[in-house]
């Protein structure tokens, strides 16, 4: 009997399949390396918390351009001897931040209103785009700009995109993705970064997203960026946890991660807890760990609006309260 044909490869799947064995043959040769210069110290490694801190970037916050947001990020002050926490007003500075959810809980709208606030404020912003070619980013920043009611016509020269959706290659060679970054960096002088979504860059290779998300963690770190990765979550990821596509990889490796979901509301009881009707879906935000500084703890109601911004509103347990 014949057998039936094999179904040819596509020149992107090859390209991707390659650059997978690629990455693995550098992570192997890694700890074949590592193998070898085990048993000698790495002197360079070493230094004192006095002369580490001296190198330490100043703490301050990061407009995110999300109403609601900006107050739930604090640090601490002494006053008359006692610690006082203060609002840091916005993400803290040079944070690699995780914002994860399932599908329409306003990830992409979220990056979108900080790449345009900080913009008009005259800070440049490196978009990758990979899940939509960078046309379309455009037309969706603009409505974004429109509806905080800032003039698009100051922050076109600001927004610097990368569009990894089109040129493929920068989605299957990291190396590549991270020169190219960094001559923009160089170029435009930019401050903050933006990948949506960093899913996109281990795309049926998940196993590689440690080692994927920890090189572009690293490299914003080496940069002085301060970074937001959207990551998408899979059907079976429990919503309100930091888990997603590549398992905890991401939110193990970042600053912070921020969880964003949606409930239908199906029945009376939700209906009454939510205080919204049945049929209408509810959006919930939470900030799920921050190492760099204190942070709200609750889970907050959440609103994309009908302009297409994200709102943060008040915890839950205030409406349950109420």
């Amino acid at each position: 009997m014949a057998r039936k044909g094999v179904k040819p490869k596509t020149e992107e799947e090859i390209f991707a399949a390659e650059a997978t064995e690629g990455l693995k043959e550098e992570v192997k040769e890694g700890a074949e390396e590592f193998v070898r210069e085990e048993y000698k110290p790495v002197v360079e490694s070493l230094t004192t918390l006095r002369e580490a801190g001296k190198r330490a970037p100043k703490l301050f916050g990061i407009a995110s351009g999300v109403e609601g947001l900006d107050n739930l990020f604090f640090t601490t002050e002494i006053q008359d001897g006692r610690p006082v926490k203060r609002p840091l007003g916005g993400f803290p500075s040079y944070a690699v931040v995780n914002i994860t959810g399932v599908p329409d809980t306003g990830k992409s709208l979220m990056v979108e209103q900080f790449a345009v606030k900080q913009a008009s404020m005259g800070y440049p912003v490196l978009f990758v785009t990979i899940e939509s070619p960078a046309p379309f980013v455009a037309s969706g920043l603009k409505q974004r700009a429109t509806a905080m009611g800032i003039d698009y016509e100051l922050v076109q020269d600001k927004i610097v995109l990368v569009d990894a959706a089109s040129y493929s290659v920068l989605r299957h060679s990291l190396p590549t993705l991270l020169n190219t970054l960094a001559h923009a960096i160089k170029t435009y002088e930019t401050k903050s970064l933006v990948v949506d979504s960093i899913t996109g860059l281990y795309e049926a290779r998940e196993m590689m997203a440690r080692d994927i998300v920890r090189m572009l963690f690293n490299f914003a770190k080496k940069w002085r960026q301060t970074a937001l990765f959207v990551s998408q979550k899979r059907s079976s990821h429990e919503q309100l946890s930091p888990e997603a596509a590549g398992g905890y990889a991401v939110s193990h490796i970042v600053d912070c991660s921020i969880v964003l979901s949606k409930v239908l509301i199906t029945n009376r009881f939700e209906a009454k807890l939510y205080k919204a009707p049945v049929g209408e879906v509810v959006r919930l935000f939470r900030i799920d760990g921050c190492r760099l500084c204190g942070h709200d703890t609750k889970t907050h109601l959440m609103e994309i609006t009908e302009t297409g911004l994200v709102r943060i509103g008040q915890p839950l347990s205030a409406e349950v309260e109420e």
